[in-house]
């Protein structure tokens, strides 16, 4: 007798039938696929906007997706390392998509003190209408102002700097750092502003002034410690970045955060990890359930299958219908866990309110909110997982299927 080859509408429909023949056994294993995928997208989502999250208030502290200094700045950060204000080509490019905002910078050490304290700081001479293009944030100023522009002569400091420099809002403090001969170079300032920040750590540390004022004070005149960039996305910064470098004197360094910060790159890498490793384990245990289902699909049709196979249909598209119900139940699975992720994940993108873990979330770098990211790509890649893992957990009862001996099929009872 000749081999029988169906059509894939005919193979399609018995695996189709086959699937809802103990319907309860089926939904279960439905149910569970569902709930698996959509855990995987739901935990990726999570991990995303958490990670997300920590690169961002990083990237706020560093600032800038981008940073130009001398070559010699990161391992002296003192002003006689520094820079020309950009012009020429690098204004051009900095005023060019897709770069949102940068900001030049005096950025050196310093001391602060008051009337009953001193401490070391980190001095930054900045213009603020730049400086807000660059992601600081007005509203973060607790009390006073923030400076009105590159000539202000008040200060702006941390809350907690305040705090252990027993000073207020109005109070002069006095300043001092080094000009480029290595001279002391010293100046009273009152302060104007009191900010908080993400960190207390950050409050203790940045000070903020006016930075024409703090070049006439450091003796260096249209010259800075750093220009930093920022972009659309921190994500993409590899693409646009070397076009900066081009534009930027060769003797100069132009980093990327990626190198600046290797913590944060670090936490990107893990969590990507982490969604795959996430991901496997969830679908392996479901995957011992999806081997039980078409076992016992198998088993329950051993004489069924014996008939087919006596009838001429090969043993290579017994396989097959057996891998089609597998699959048209993987893929129920996957578009219905996909859209119940869907579903829950968009009302949360707002936000999660989680000011209940405060303190551990500062420590991290967080918010007290905490806001879900779904991408397209957690989601083809739970996709593959299930379709990939499901696959091949459903060769075992494919294959057995295949090599049963017709003879000793149809005398099962």
């Amino acid at each position: 007798m000749a081999d029988y080859q169906p059509a894939a509408g005919v193979l399609f429909t018995l695996a189709w039938r086959n699937l809802w023949r103990n319907h309860r056994r089926t939904l279960i294993m439905l149910i569970a696929i569902v709930i698996g995928v959509w855990a995987m997208i739901l935990f990726s989502s999570l991990m995303a906007g958490m990670v997300d999250e920590m690169v961002r208030g990083g990237l706020r502290t560093l600032p800038g997706e981008v940073q130009i200094h001398h070559p010699d700045y990161r391992d002296d950060p003192s002003i006689a390392n520094s820079i020309d204000a950009p012009q020429g080509a690098l204004l051009e490019r900095l005023n060019s998509p897709p770069v949102t905002g940068w900001a030049a910078r005096i950025k050196v050490p310093a001391m602060i003190s008051s009337e009953r304290a001193n401490r070391g700081i980190q001095l930054l001479g900045v213009d603020p209408a730049q400086e807000v293009s660059l992601g600081f944030d007005p509203t973060d100023i607790v009390e006073g102002r923030f400076l009105e522009g590159p000539d202000d002569k008040g200060l702006v400091i941390g809350r907690k700097l305040a705090e252990r420099l027993e000073t207020r809002l109005g109070k002069r403090v006095v300043i001092m750092s080094q000009d480029p001969d290595n001279n002391v170079a010293d100046r009273g300032i009152r302060v104007v502003g009191i900010y908080q920040a993400r960190l207390q750590a950050t409050e203790e540390l940045n000070v903020y002034g006016g930075l024409e004022t703090l070049q006439k004070m450091l003796n260096v005149d249209n010259q800075v410690s750093e220009i930093a960039i920022t972009g659309d996305d921190f994500r993409q910064v590899a693409s646009w970045w070397p076009q900066i470098q081009q534009a930027t004197d060769p003797e100069l360094e132009t980093v990327p955060w990626m190198e600046l910060d290797g913590y944060l790159e670090s936490m990107m890498k893990m969590q990507t990890s982490f969604n795959v490793i996430i991901t496997v384990v969830i679908f392996l245990t479901l995957s011992f359930g999806l081997v039980n289902t078409l076992v016992m699909a198998v088993f329950e049709r051993v004489r069924e299958i014996g008939l087919m196979m006596a009838l001429g249909m090969r043993p290579g598209w017994i396989m097959y219908q057996i891998l089609l119900e597998s699959i048209i139940l993987l893929g129920l699975g996957l578009l219905l866990g996909n859209l119940l992720a869907v579903a829950t994940i968009l009302p949360l993108e707002d936000g999660i309110d989680i000011s209940a873990l405060a303190k551990g979330l500062e420590m991290a770098g967080m918010g007290s909110t905490l806001y879900p990211s779904l991408r397209l790509s957690d989601m083809v890649l739970s996709t593959v997982v299930v379709l990939v893992l499901g696959l091949l957990a459903s060769l075992l009862p494919a294959w057995r299927a295949s090599r049963y001996n017709p003879i000793q099929a149809l005398a099962r009872t």
